[in-house]
């Protein structure tokens, strides 16, 4: 069993759509360093899960790749309603 909440198979959503922001956005790991003020190994952390990301970060992080936030948390909210519904249909 995870021991920290970032490592909870509830939140890879939240890791799977820091990457696909990045990549869609044709940026590198250091692209959205730079663009934010952290080191690379500051994005690899948090898009692997060795980095919990606060509201605050997850709306930087949304910005440096062109997306609005809204719309970035649309798309979370989005996938995380798809994995709830498939866990309630697969305990009924």
């Amino acid at each position: 069993m995870a021991t920290k909440s970032q490592h909870a198979p509830n939140y890879e959503p939240l890791r799977a759509l820091l990457r696909a922001l990045r990549e869609e956005a044709g940026l590198t790991q250091r692209d959205v360093g730079t663009r934010l003020g952290k080191p690379q190994s500051w994005v690899h952390n948090c898009e692997v899960g060795n980095r919990r990301v606060d509201v605050a970060e997850f709306v930087a992080w949304a910005t440096a790749c062109g997306v609005e936030p809204t719309t970035a948390l649309t798309r979370f909210l989005e996938k995380t309603k798809i994995k709830s519904a498939r866990k309630r249909t697969a305990s009924e």
